[in-house]
Formats: C-alpha cells, sequence, structure tokens
C-alpha cells in the first residue's frame, strides 16, 4: 500500500501545529502542586488518640502525606489525637509536641520521623513504615521504585490507596511508561502475570486477557468512561496512570460494550501542572520505523489556575514484517482548570494509522491434533494486507465541591472510530494444518464505531454514632452504534500458501461500499456504595448496588431492517471488607459480579422469543496486602463462575446453563528492594474448568485459552559507579493452553526475555534521557493464544529514544 500524500502531510501538519500552538503560550507547569502550595494549606482534623503510631498513619491518609519512620520510635507511645484546623507543618508540631521527635521534610515533599538531638533514640534497627495518602485532586504519588503508584481510581468508588481498597489493583506511572518505551496500552499491561496480551504488535487491535477472561480494547476506559478508547489500540503517548483491576468491576465502572468480566483497564491522561514543559523525543523502532514525539504543557491564569498538555507524535517506516510499512499520527490536547472548589477538564485527541502487512490471527485445523512450529516473527502470513483505522474523541468532567464533605460530578464524552482491511480468511479444512499448509481467501471488512457517554453522581463523607461512612451516587448511560461492510472474494479464487512461505494475496475486486449499520445498544444503570470505617480506619466495609439495563438492537447492513430487539435488566452486588492487623498490613476480601449482555432464545429453540437478562459473573476474592516501606506484596486468591448460552441437545431449550470456573492464586512484589534495585515480580496459577457444559460434554476439561500458570520477573539497577545509568531485564512466561474444548489440541508455552538501558544527564545544559530497550532479545518464534485463534508473537525488536526538555 503506498500512502496518500494527503495523509503524510494532514498527519505532520496537524502534530506541528499542536506543538508549536502550546510552546508559544508560555506559563509554568508541574505535574502536581508544588512542595510550598502543598505545605501552606490547612484542613481540618477530627482524629481521636490512640497509639501515636496508629494516629500518626491516619494523619498521613488525611493529609496526603508521606510520613516514613522507624516502627520503635511510636512504640509504647500514645497520643491525644487531632483536632482543629492546621497545615501539615502544623499538624505535625502538635502530635508530635511533648514527645522528643520531629518531623523533617524532604526534598520530595515527603516526612522522615527522628528524634530531637539528645533524646536517646536508637539506631536506625528496623525496616521503616511508610504511610502515605493522596489529596482527592491529585493522584496518589509514586510508590518506592516509582513504577507503580500508592493507589487509583475505582470508578465511582473514587481514589484510594491500595491499603483501603477491598481489591487486587496495579496502577503503573508515567515513569514506567517512559523508561520500556511504551508505544501502546498493550506494551504496559504486560508487566503483569494476571494480565496477558492476546495479540502481537502490528496486528490488527490489542487484546487482553485478565485472570483467565478475555477483554476487549472495547472496555477499556478514559478517565473512567468506556466507549471512548480505540477500538484498535490506544496510544501511550496521552496516558499518566495506566489503572488495572484484577476482578469483575461492573458494579464500579457498569457494564462495559464488550462485556468484559475478568477485570478492568483504565487510561489516566496527562495534565498541565505549575512548571513549564518543553519535551521533545525521537525514536526508533526496527525495522525502520523512525518517529517524533512533541510533549508541551503550560498553566496560565490566576494561581496557575489553568493548564494546557499538547501531545503530538509521528511515525513512520518500514516494520519488522517483511514488506511491512507503518504510517501513524496523533494529536492529543487537554485542558484543566483547578479551583478551590471547582474542577474541570477536557480531552480530545485524534490518531490514524496506516498499515502495509499486519499481523493476523490464525485458526487451526480441527481434525489434527498437532500444532506447527511458529513461522519467525518477520513472516506476513497473510501476505498484502493493508490496514487503515482512525479514531477521534473528545470528553470531559466537572466537579464541584458542595461543601467540605460533599461534591458533585459529571462527565461525558463522543467517539467515532473506523477501520478499513483486507480480511483473508482460512478456515475449516482450509485452515493451517499441521505441516503449515493452508488454502487463503481474500475479503474486504470495514467498520465504524460511534459512542456517546455520560455519568453524574455525588460523594459524601459523614458520620453516625463513632462509625465514618463514605457514601456514592452514580448514574450513567452509553449509547453506541456499530456497523460494517463485508465483501469476500469467490471460493474458487482461494490461493495455497503455507506459514513459512507465504504467497502474495490477489488483490480484492469489487464494489466497495460504505458500512450499514449492523447495531445499536444503550447500557444504563444507576448505583449506590457506601464504606464504612471503624476502629480508627482499621476495619472498612464495602457494600453497594447497581442496577444495569441493557437495550440493544440488531439491523440488516444492507437493508437497514431491523433483525432482532432485546431489552432487560439486572441487579448486581458488592460486599468487600478490609481489616489492618498492624499498620502495614491490610487483609481484604470481596464478593461482587461482572455481567455480560444477555440475549434471546433463537427462533430454533423450543423456547423461541425468551427474553435472558444479562448474565451475572460471580467472583469471590480473598488476599494479604504487607507495604514493607521499600516493597510491597501482595498474595491474593480468587473464584469466577461466568455462565455460558447453549441450546440443549436433548430438550432444544435454550438457556444460560453452562458454565467456566476459573480459580487462581496471585502473587505479586514490587518496589525498590535495595537502594538503586527495583523489582517487579509476579506468579498467577490457575485451575480453570468447564464445569457445566451441554449434555455434560467435556465436562471438567480446562478452559480454552487459560494458561496453568503465568510468571513475570522485572528488575531494574541504578550502577553506582556510572551515575544516571540503569540498567533492567524483564522475563515473561506463559504456560501451554487449551485450544478447544475437548482438550485434543494445545498451544506450547512460551518465553520472552527483554533488556534494556537508561542514561540520565545533562547536553549544553538540557536535561537529556537516552533509552534503549530490546525485546524478545533470543528472537524466539512462538504462539499467542486468543480463544480457539492465535497470533505469531513480533520478533527481536530494538527501541531507541533520545529525549530533551528545552
Amino acid at each position: 500500500m503506498h500512502f496518500a500524500p494527503a495523509f503524510r502531510r494532514t498527519a505532520l501538519a496537524s502534530s506541528l501545529k499542536l506543538a508549536l500552538s502550546a510552546i508559544v503560550l508560555g506559563a509554568p507547569i508541574l505535574l502536581t502542586p508544588t512542595v510550598t502550595h502543598a505545605q501552606a494549606q490547612t484542613r481540618a482534623y477530627d482524629i481521636p488518640g490512640g497509639p501515636l503510631g496508629d494516629v500518626l498513619g491516619r494523619y498521613g491518609r488525611e493529609a496526603g502525606i508521606m510520613l516514613s519512620f522507624r516502627p520503635e520510635l511510636t512504640e509504647g507511645r500514645q497520643s491525644s489525637g487531632l483536632k482543629g484546623s492546621y497545615s501539615i507543618g502544623g499538624g505535625l508540631d502538635a502530635l508530635l509536641a511533648g514527645t522528643g521527635l520531629r518531623a523533617v521534610l524532604q526534598a520530595n515533599g515527603s516526612y522522615v520521623l527522628n528524634s530531637l538531638p539528645g533524646a536517646g533514640a536508637g539506631a536506625n534497627v528496623l525496616p521503616t513504615v511508610t504511610v502515605t495518602a493522596a489529596t482527592a485532586a491529585d493522584l496518589p504519588p509514586a510508590y518506592a521504585g516509582g513504577q507503580v503508584a500508592r493507589g487509583g481510581g475505582l470508578g465511582m468508588l473514587g481514589t484510594s490507596d491500595v491499603m483501603d481498597i477491598p481489591f487486587s489493583t496495579t496502577n503503573y506511572t508515567s515513569q514506567a511508561l517512559e523508561d520500556q518505551q511504551a508505544r501502546t496500552l498493550a506494551d504496559v499491561v504486560v508487566n503483569e502475570a494476571s494480565v496477558r496480551v492476546l495479540t502481537s504488535s502490528s496486528g490488527f487491535s490489542d487484546d487482553f486477557q485478565i485472570r483467565g477472561f478475555s477483554m476487549s480494547s472495547d472496555d477499556v476506559g478514559l478517565n473512567g468512561l468506556f466507549g471512548l478508547a480505540s477500538s484498535n489500540r490506544m496510544p501511550a503517548a496521552i496516558m499518566e496512570r495506566v489503572e488495572v483491576l484484577k476482578g469483575p468491576g461492573t458494579l464500579m465502572n457498569g457494564i462495559g460494550p464488550a462485556n468484559s468480566v475478568g477485570g478492568g483497564i483504565n487510561i489516566v491522561t496527562k495534565r498541565a501542572g505549575d512548571e513549564p514543559l518543553t519535551r521533545l523525543t525521537t525514536t526508533y523502532e526496527s525495522k525502520s520505523v523512525l518517529g517524533i514525539h512533541a510533549d508541551v504543557g503550560r498553566r496560565f491564569g490566576e494561581q496557575n489556575r489553568w493548564g494546557l498538555r499538547v501531545n503530538s507524535v509521528y511515525r513512520n517506516g518500514q516494520t519488522s514484517l517483511d514488506n511491512g510499512r507503518q504510517e501513524f499520527g496523533l494529536g492529543a490536547l487537554a485542558l484543566d482548570y483547578r479551583g478551590a472548589r471547582l474542577r474541570w477538564s477536557l480531552d480530545a485527541y485524534t490518531q490514524r494509522e496506516n498499515t502495509d502487512n499486519f499481523r493476523s490471527q490464525n485458526g487451526f485445523q480441527t481434525g489434527s491434533r498437532v500444532i506447527p512450529d511458529a513461522p519467525s516473527g518477520h513472516r506476513a502470513i497473510y501476505n498484502g494486507t493493508e490496514l487503515m483505522f482512525r479514531d477521534s474523541t473528545i470528553a470531559s468532567r466537572l466537579e464541584y465541591d458542595l461543601s467540605d464533605k460533599v461534591t458533585v460530578y459529571a462527565a461525558g464524552g463522543y467517539r467515532y472510530g473506523a477501520s478499513e482491511q483486507d480480511f483473508p480468511a482460512a478456515r475449516g479444512t482450509s485452515a493451517v494444518s499441521p505441516t503449515g499448509d493452508l488454502s487463503v481467501t481474500n475479503a474486504w471488512y470495514d467498520a465504524y464505531s460511534r459512542t456517546k457517554t455520560g455519568e453524574i453522581g455525588a460523594r459524601t463523607r459523614f458520620n453516625t454514632w463513632g462509625v465514618k461512612h463514605a457514601l456514592n451516587l452514580s448514574a450513567s448511560r452509553l449509547e453506541q452504534e456499530k456497523g460494517n461492510f463485508f465483501l469476500s472474494a469467490p471460493p474458487a479464487s482461494a490461493q495455497p500458501s503455507n506459514i513459512y512461505h507465504p504467497v502474495k494475496l490477489t488483490p480484492m475486486t469489487g464494489e466497495r461500499h460504505r458500512p450499514g449499520k449492523a447495531s445499536e445498544a444503550t447500557l444504563s444503570s444507576i448505583a449506590v456504595t457506601d464504606t464504612l470505617s471503624f476502629l480508627d480506619d482499621r476495619v472498612l466495609l464495602t457494600g453497594g448496588l447497581r442496577h444495569q439495563r441493557v437495550e440493544m438492537d440488531a439491523f440488516n447492513t444492507s437493508t437497514g431492517l431491523r433483525t432482532s430487539s432485546y431489552s432487560d435488566s439486572t441487579v448486581t452486588p458488592l460486599v468487600g471488607f478490609v481489616v489492618k492487623p498492624l499498620a502495614n498490613v491490610s487483609v481484604y476480601g470481596n464478593y461482587t459480579a461482572g455481567l455480560t449482555t444477555g440475549s434471546v432464545a433463537p427462533n430454533s429453540a423450543a423456547n423461541a422469543g425468551e427474553s435472558f437478562p444479562p448474565a451475572k459473573t460471580k467472583q469471590y476474592e480473598a488476599g494479604v496486602k504487607a507495604d514493607w516501606g521499600p516493597a510491597m506484596t501482595t498474595v491474593s486468591i480468587f473464584q469466577i463462575e461466568r455462565p455460558n448460552s447453549y441450546t440443549d441437545t436433548t430438550t432444544n431449550i435454550f438457556s444460560y446453563g453452562g458454565e467456566q470456573r476459573n480459580r487462581g492464586l496471585e502473587l505479586a512484589a514490587v518496589g525498590e528492594v535495595v537502594d538503586g534495585v527495583r523489582l517487579m515480580a509476579s506468579a498467577t496459577f490457575y485451575d480453570a474448568k468447564q464445569t457445566k457444559t451441554n449434555g455434560g460434554l467435556n465436562q471438567g476439561n480446562k478452559a480454552v485459552g487459560v494458561p496453568d500458570h503465568t510468571l513475570n520477573l522485572g528488575v531494574g539497577w541504578d550502577l553506582p559507579w556510572v551515575p544516571g545509568l540503569n540498567l533492567n531485564a524483564r522475563a515473561i512466561h506463559t504456560a501451554k493452553v487449551q485450544l478447544d474444548a475437548a482438550n485434543t489440541i494445545q498451544m506450547p508455552s512460551w518465553t520472552r526475555y527483554d533488556v534494556g538501558a537508561r542514561y540520565v544527564t545533562e547536553v549544553a545544559g538540557r536535561s537529556v534521557v537516552f533509552r534503549a530497550n530490546v525485546e524478545n532479545v533470543f528472537n524466539s518464534n512462538y504462539w499467542l493464544a486468543s480463544g480457539s485463534f492465535a497470533t505469531v508473537a513480533a520478533p527481536r525488536t530494538v527501541l531507541l529514544s533520545a529525549q530533551i526538555d528545552f
């Protein structure tokens, strides 16, 4: 495919215009308020007395500061608590008066607790305990090592510290994205064992698996709203944080348009702060994709209340696929206002990608028990494909504090996305054989989606008889229209080919029509939650209900006539608890549910026309989180039961009588284990089975596409004798998976090794960061499984970049 000159000019011009317009604005930027400004602010406290360590911990959470101390400093000491309005420093002074201790402000805004001279404090014997929290207006601070944050957003539950929530979450920071040179969302979430990317880079789209259940890009959230992220892939250039929730999140976020139930991913977009930022990054990706990324931010107006952040990206060149080429353009704008009571933001982004030869998903002949060895990652199995996709989104959010304890909010957005692609197929007896042979029929498949979404809600905090409440109310609505056009070449045009020596596709001929409307969906809900806090925040109980309604209509794409209609509703619950037996330990558990869209019994069934409510996927989970100061560890166990529909072979009755049950054990550790050494390690062990099947056939067999175990290990090391130099390495392993319900065909296990380096220095007085990463360093050839289909993984890929701040 030859890229249209008009697109070249438009994409590059748009990127440069966005960058240059932001550069000339002037005024300061910083990602969070300055330390001095934060120290001067005062707020009211009502903290009861108790052990000094516990009182300081609660103060740290309410003040939104990082406070570190050795346990022996506070052991055996009592505090009378704190009541009244104080600045951060004033509150610490009041709490520590007469104790012989003092809190020392650090350069990064945190505090360290020390003994006053002559107070007889012991030496640094025990590990440091760290207590931290974040104000509602700011992102939670980064944890030790900087790769993940101390907390993140949970939909209508708001933003919380990880130690205070009854779920397992991971919140990646911008530092993690930048140091790994993430190009898309898939490059970020691959860092954890409970999440797997099911497709390869340079494919049609990024698809994920969380806790053994698939999740498409359609169900990725953008600043808490569904339907605004690209159906293909999301660019990392617009991301400040990536929040991953493991387990169903329907109660917090509502049902996703693509019915994902294993977990959720939310993107937090970049914002401007209080110091100027003008950053230019040049990039290289093998084979020869060159790129440039401009990131510009300014704050302006009284007290820097207005902020503007602009990101623009342009890449073009030959990909690692044979005869592959990709051109990509992105423009993104983020505008925000932060007042004393009012907060407002506006996000807009548009992206377009043109690709020659993309990595396809492939099926295997069902009669065979043998999977052919994966070909080279450089091979384009369907040689001659073309893909174009584009997305445009605009979204806004408004929050207003009616009082210190009541906040109301509203959010909404609109997205339009479209794609055009060659859609060759080799299925059934024409699918890939044990020797790699296949017979290919070319086709066109074009699609579009249009989404409007909105949410309103309120949060309030109050006390009743000594019990603190955090009450949340929310209502949401999502309207989505999808359409497509499909045209296949005649069966007689099928071409014999081989995955190791693919032939050139015969180009499609015929009339290519505009896609016709295929479906309309409306997802609406109302929800309420309440988090109760007892015993000085040592016990937290969360409960909630969401009433979800689903309305769907299907249409004939050629005639526009409605072919089916569906409308039903159900209620999903949430019960969760957190118990803190120690200041640095949280024991948690939850029962929650996910939803998949219900359906109507087909005309061929005995109960034709019967409507079924959205099907509930139930999760039971328990775990322990421990914050050791330099590192945090998590152990969790879970069981997720997802119903499946089928028409009974004996009674001919359609129902949701099937079930897949995924049980699992998760282990994770993250942090800076010793000075200069960062760790991100995780492991997940699955017992995933088909527990209820049609007529008992295959019952008890392993679930399709779920590995027995997955392992991740990432390590980074700051070399002490070369200031500014960091070396890092990562290993990702996935065990074999089943490709069919009968468990007769398996996908082999695979392991990928990555290495990298980062060097921070100054050039001509400017801060410069050089990065180099090599993914799949041993150039291993392996398949990535997605249900019963598979994609060849990308080969060895070299990523280079040079970042300079002006």
